[in-house]
């Protein structure tokens, strides 16, 4: 099943129960503090601050979450205190609202879009990924014009959800050629202050099928963090050849890897072992190694699923899933089981892939909590790990893990009782913190 036809599915088997997840549309906002001293250098103190410090339980479960105020006091961009709540003159007052981490999204194409410039929805004209590639060979330099402006309407309004971190996969092909990355390497630049990026060169177009290798060669010595794939042998009819030029690549330049694997068939899951394989025999890619997407996963029955987990795990191979909805539902408790790293992302922002695109992650944590009946107060507040690239308030037992002195200073405050009733209700960022500065909240 390619990207494009899966998300057709996905669409169409969306339900009441899942329509609660998306977000509201985004209304205008007010400055939070008013506070003089609040863009101090990332030095500031906050009084009144909610923060989670265990849970109750009853004989059978966890039944709430317990919580306290707190002064949280930032020096430098970081916490560098939590101290018992007190009436300080000079603090800021954060109402009571819920600290929270802020959020990470870790799959997303912040340099092609349509959000920013005129309405366009996705056409039915493409029914393969091949075909979404002779689209993009067309549109392509009609959207490059753009791209920096539009990327940095993204990440816009990736920041009005509370997110203050992305991971951008970047077009690396005969049509661009290099020019995506520069603007997405200008847009980020523009919103350094504020957000932060991690960029995958992504051979867009097929590593082998559009001849990229000489591109990605460039591409990866100019400041990117991560080698992409695309489908190795449905698109580049050639799997160990592909992979293998996507291992040398990060080899030789020292970057992870992270590739769209699309192929839910046999052909997904041959690429998965191949790339373990590969993995366990250069251990350096450890901890730096993503397959994004992964299909193929959930196609397989139970007990080849785990002992493939088992050796994802072992390798130290991360998937990265958007959560989607269909009639393929992704593996993500057993991944967990076998403590694969997870993480999610909004993957098309409203683009020719995909009309569809919220920017929330809170409301990715929210879906993830719907697809696996995962609503009870501990589920719930464990769903929040996918949104913020694993750190929560509080470990499975209820002892605290964030905030704690020394931690960077990026946070969220929301109006809600705790991290289960953030995730079921996904409510609107209050105020939002990068390095102890607050951010404004900038609504297109």
């Amino acid at each position: 099943m390619n990207r494009k036809n899966f998300l057709s599915l996905s669409t169409g088997m969306v339900g009441a129960g899942l329509l609660a997840g998306v977000p509201k549309p985004l209304m205008a906002m007010t400055d939070f503090t008013g506070s003089s001293n609040k863009n101090n250098a990332g030095n500031i103190t906050l009084k009144n601050v909610l923060l989670e410090t265990g849970f109750e339980s009853d004989e059978f479960e966890i039944t709430a979450t317990k919580t306290s105020l707190f002064v949280v006091e930032i020096r430098d961009g970081k916490i560098f205190s939590i101290q018992p709540n007190s009436n300080l003159k000079d603090a800021i007052d954060a109402k009571g609202y819920l600290m929270l981490p802020a959020m990470k999204d870790m799959h997303i194409h912040l340099d092609k879009t349509f959000y920013g410039g005129p309405w366009k929805a996705r056409s039915k004209k493409q029914k393969s990924v091949v075909d979404m590639i002779k689209l993009e060979e067309k549109i392509i330099p009609q959207l490059l014009p753009h791209s920096t402006e539009r990327a940095e309407k993204i990440i816009e309004l990736l920041q009005s959800h509370g997110t203050d971190f992305a991971r951008s996969h970047c077009n690396i092909e005969p049509t661009s050629k290099l020019d995506s990355l520069k603007n997405l390497q200008q847009a980020i630049l523009n919103k350094k202050n504020s957000f932060g990026v991690e960029i995958v060169a992504f051979p867009q177009h097929g590593l082998l099928y559009s001849r990229s290798e000489g591109l990605m060669k460039e591409a990866a010595q100019m400041d990117i963090d991560f080698i992409g794939g695309l489908d190795p042998t449905t698109i580049d009819q050639n799997m160990t050849k592909s992979m293998d030029l996507t291992i040398r690549l990060a080899l030789d330049y020292k970057k992870g890897i992270d590739i769209h694997l699309h192929e839910s068939g046999e052909s997904g899951l041959k690429t998965i072992e191949y790339l373990t394989e590969l993995v366990m025999e250069n251990p350096t890619l450890k901890g730096k190694t993503f397959v994004s997407h992964a299909f193929a996963l959930g196609r397989l029955e139970q007990p080849k699923l785990d002992q493939v987990c088992a050796n994802l795990a072992e390798a130290g191979i991360g998937i990265i899933s958007t959560v989607p909805i269909g009639k393929s539902v992704m593996p993500i408790p057993t991944l967990y089981k076998h403590k694969v790293k997870v993480m999610t992302g909004t993957d098309s922002v409203i683009d020719h892939w995909s009309t569809f695109g919220s920017g929330n992650m809170l409301g990715k944590a929210n879906l993830l909590a719907q697809l696996y009946g995962w609503s009870d107060e501990l589920a719930l507040s464990r769903c929040l790990r996918i949104a913020t690239d694993d750190i929560l308030p509080l470990d499975d037992k209820g002892e605290q893990l964030w905030p704690k002195a020394g931690d960077a200073a990026n946070f969220n405050l929301f109006k809600a009782s705790c991290s289960a009733e953030a995730v079921a209700r996904v409510p609107q960022v209050r105020a939002r913190y990068y390095n102890g500065v607050e951010q404004k909240i900038l609504i297109s």
